[in-house]
């Protein structure tokens, strides 16, 4: 009798692994994974589980709670993709499609979920961004931001600051005069040496490859956005429990940093709890949304904190954008999957996140 159970339990876990690498073959195992696969630092906050690969299924019957004004509740947590090898940015384009990093590379998806690789190596990409020209612009683990598409536009913008290479790129965000904030942090755990640059956000002004250091007094600098305006760039700092702004100045030089909002923590550290605040977007009405180990968490324009929405797997999920019909799809990423959620709010038309 024993036998004939270890029997069927044996065949019930092969044919799961089966239905599983199917899902995994329509589409997803294109890119060359220079850094992107599983033990290969997948987000941009890598702390407590960070890093790692979900390695089952995502739950398909995840709901919403309700947050005024951002989504109701019951609302489906619907999964677009999962199997991915990393999962990362969540970049929204006119079309209702998003582009994400994963596999090695950048992939883009349909309102319907059709997938096709348009790059089949970012060298490391993260975080990206669309600038007003159309090129897609990656913040690259490999030190770099660079132009990554369209083919034929391909360039480093910047790889160093002051003679020296910078940690590691993190995320970024254009502006609408074709500015690149990006921020550039330490992976964590990561080895550490006085020569090293200070985790900064830094600027490279529009149609130039002329680089400003704007901001060096954020704990750890991750996730990163700008309000629809342009007038306020938001930060998330991974290691407090703050959401930091700033005004925008006419040179892209940044003033006023204020303690925006206040995450819940639930990133343990060696010096106590933190934010573990990840990815970041925005929508047009100004609420903010925050990738963390509490969720998605949600802000509206004054700050305050309105829910958090779960991520339907045990891993933090890592960022976030909006896409689909007329950008009201919140997109999340990460872990290798893709999933997005309704919003009652719309993504910032030209920008995505």
């Amino acid at each position: 009798m024993k036998s004939k159970v270890a029997l069927f339990v044996g065949l019930f876990a092969l044919s799961c692994m089966t239905i599983f690498a199917q899902d995994q073959g329509q589409g997803q195992g294109r890119g060359q994974g220079q850094g992107r696969g599983q033990g290969q630092g997948q987000g941009q906050g890598q702390g407590q589980g960070r890093g790692q690969q979900q390695a089952a299924p995502p739950a398909m019957d995840k709901v919403t709670p309700e947050i005024p004004g951002v989504v109701k509740a019951g609302t489906k947590i619907e999964i677009v993709k999962f199997g991915l090898r990393g999962s990362d940015a969540g970049m929204g384009m006119s079309d209702g499609s998003v582009l994400v990093s994963a596999n090695g590379g950048v992939v883009k998806i349909d309102p319907d979920g059709n997938m096709t690789t348009l790059v089949e190596n970012s060298e490391q990409g993260a975080g990206l961004t669309i600038d007003p020209k159309g090129r897609v612009i990656a913040a690259q683990y490999s030190k770099k931001v660079s132009v990554v598409y369209p083919k034929g536009s391909e360039e480093v913008l910047t790889d160093s600051f002051e003679g020296k290479p910078y940690i590691r790129p993190n995320d970024l965000v254009a502006d609408k005069k074709g500015g690149i904030y990006f921020t550039d942090c330490y992976q964590v755990d990561a080895k550490r040496s006085p020569d090293d640059l200070p985790q900064a956000v830094y600027y490279i002004a529009p149609n130039t490859k002329k680089v400003t250091r704007v901001a060096t007094d954020i704990n750890r600098p991750n996730g990163i956005t700008l309000s629809a305006n342009d007038k306020v760039l938001y930060v998330n700092d991974w290691d407090s429990a703050n959401l930091v702004a700033y005004d925008v100045q006419s040179d892209g030089t940044l003033k006023n940093r204020r303690n925006f909002a206040t995450f819940d923590t639930k990133q343990t550290t060696d010096h106590g709890l933190v934010s573990g605040a990840d990815g970041l977007c925005i929508d047009r009405e100004g609420h903010t949304f925050s990738t963390t180990p509490a969720g998605v968490q949600i802000f509206n324009s004054k700050g305050e904190h309105l829910g958090n929405i779960d991520a339907p797997y045990d891993m933090p999920p890592q960022n976030c954008g909006f896409g689909g019909p007329d950008m009201s799809y919140l997109y999340v990423t990460g872990r290798g999957v893709v999933f997005r959620i309704h919003t009652l709010g719309k993504g910032v038309k030209e920008r995505g996140k």
